[in-house]
């Protein structure tokens, strides 16, 4: 089990590291015009996101493994383990965001400005911030 645990957490950090850099690309993408440097900032955030995808697909079947097979989190008094699954989802919902953002990218239809970008960067250390503190704190 610590084996797949330590997997999990490693998993879940590359993971945040995706989803810490693509919206930073993003702030890069508002701020130039057309040219070659949008070109090697769009095959950046696509390689990123194709990357970051799989490592939260790994990240997920890992957790499950825990959550299932090894029981963390399941029974009386692991309210806890329902916040974090809940901050989960929304974790899954901004990498879908990221994912439709691009596509504006790509399509030349974006129309947020590099300041939104620069708070929709913060999100993820928000979620992510919630979820370190469920896990180890437990406050339910």
């Amino acid at each position: 089990m610590l084996w797949i645990k330590a997997l999990h957490i490693v998993f879940v950090t590359s993971w945040f590291a995706g989803l810490f850099y693509l919206p930073r690309i993003f702030v890069n993408l508002a701020e130039v015009g057309q040219g070659q440097t949008t070109d090697r900032l769009l095959k950046m955030a696509r390689k990123l996101y194709r990357f970051t995808s799989w490592l939260g697909v790994v990240a997920l079947v890992l957790g499950l493994i825990l959550f299932l097979y090894y029981g963390i989190g399941r029974g009386p008094g692991n309210a806890w383990m329902h916040a974090k699954l809940g901050v989960v989802v929304l974790i899954l919902g901004y990498q879908h965001a990221c994912g439709s953002l691009l596509k504006k990218f790509e399509q030349g239809k974006n129309q947020r400005s590099h300041v939104w970008y620069r708070y929709f960067n913060e999100i993820p250390v928000l979620m992510l911030l919630a979820v370190v503190c469920l896990v180890v704190v437990k406050p339910f």
